[in-house]
């Protein structure tokens, strides 16, 4: 008896495995392994997510006017040439399958976002890797991985998980000696976070450029992760693609309304980024008194570095966090078996963290 048959890419694929978000036997776990807003959404978000479930019999805008009108007030952006998903991992995906035919080629680092090669595969395409220097993207090595074949290159900017990024000089340069067909896409999902001065979200690239895609997400700084709302700013010729391409009413009509009231609401994504200035700095501070290595971070988690030695590894670490109501994550499936990242949480939480790496550490 004949079965239905999927698409050969996808038998391939490993499922995306997300860290863990519970402890056995544990009820109030502490959970920093996923970059969680440490302030949750804003007063604000919380108001019109109340207001909006009494329409929740409605089909929503399908084209999330009020959301791209928000967010073209907040980043002074054409409306037009915005899309917005179900998290920004549906325009990551959307691209895929837009731009990528099986045989063509894209392009992620050596330990980007463990979905891009996900995407990559699944439309049948091949995913490159490109080597980083200490952790970080790197444009020539990015550029020596081009071949005729190439048609996106995804770059996390910051990256997760190491929260290392290019500057803008960088980026521009990366995107000033790619082909013109080919299209580098700017994944900003922590780019609200950035303090440094050299840091450039790329909204301007796009604005210039035909083949450059900025994605953006609702579900760090902004605190709506259980919402999935994510948006991409494009040329208006990919933009008009993914539309055709999106489903209808691909983002609920609560989460619309939500995260616009929450990317209005200047003051409190104000003190998010305040806060986690402050905190990241001391969390980098005090685990790197104790011995460990830090990778400096602009984003709001931090990779922290551990041994090989027997007891001392990451696994060791993690099992000891674990016993103590503590989740991070591991990095396996990004490359880097010696890391667990860690989220940027409320100061009783990052004191806690501290506390415990430093009984694990002995020190």
């Amino acid at each position: 008896m004949s079965m239905p048959t999927p698409k050969p890419s996808l038998l391939g694929l490993d499922a995306y495995v997300g860290g863990r978000s519970k402890i056995k036997g544990v009820q109030n776990a502490i959970k920093l392994s996923s970059n969680e807003s440490a302030l949750g959404p804003s007063p604000a978000a919380q108001n019109a997510y109340s207001e909006a479930i009494e329409r929740m019999a409605l089909y929503p805008d399908g084209h999330s006017t009020l959301l791209r009108d928000a967010i073209a007030e907040v980043h002074d952006l054409d409306p037009s040439r915005i899309v917005c998903g179900n998290g920004s991992d549906d325009i990551l995906s959307f691209l895929a399958n837009a731009y990528l035919q099986p045989g063509d080629e894209a392009i992620y680092c050596e330990h980007g976002f463990s979905l891009y090669k996900l995407l990559i595969q699944a439309v049948g395409a091949v995913p490159v890797v490109a080597s980083e220097v200490n952790f970080t993207a790197n444009v020539d090595q990015i550029l020596s991985r081009v071949t005729d074949k190439t048609r996106i290159v995804y770059l996390a900017n910051p990256n997760n998980p190491t929260g290392t990024y290019l500057n803008g000089q960088e980026v521009a340069r990366l995107q000033a000696k790619l082909p013109s067909h080919v299209i580098l896409v700017l994944d900003g999902a922590y780019a609200e976070f950035v303090t440094v001065d050299d840091y450039d979200d790329g909204i301007n690239l796009v604005t210039r450029c035909e083949n450059v895609v900025v994605t953006r997400t609702f579900s760090k700084i902004y605190g709506l992760a259980f919402l999935r709302v994510g948006w991409g700013y494009c040329p208006p010729a990919i933009a008009d693609v993914l539309n055709r391409l999106r489903p209808p009413f691909n983002v609920n009509g609560v989460a619309q309304v939500t995260a616009a009231a929450a990317i209005r609401d200047h003051a409190f994504t104000e003190a998010a980024v305040a806060h986690n200035e402050t905190w990241l700095h001391w969390l980098n501070d005090e685990i790197t008194k104790l011995g460990l290595d830090v990778t400096p971070s602009i984003g709001n988690f931090l990779l922290i570095h551990f041994g090989s030695e027997k007891g001392r590894t990451a696994q060791d670490a993690d099992a000891f966090l674990v016993s103590k109501g503590l989740i991070l994550r591991r990095l396996e499936s990004y490359g880097i078996p010696n890391g667990l990242r860690l989220t940027v949480g409320r100061e009783d939480d990052n004191r806690k963290v501290v506390a415990t790496l430093r009984e694990f550490v002995g020190a």
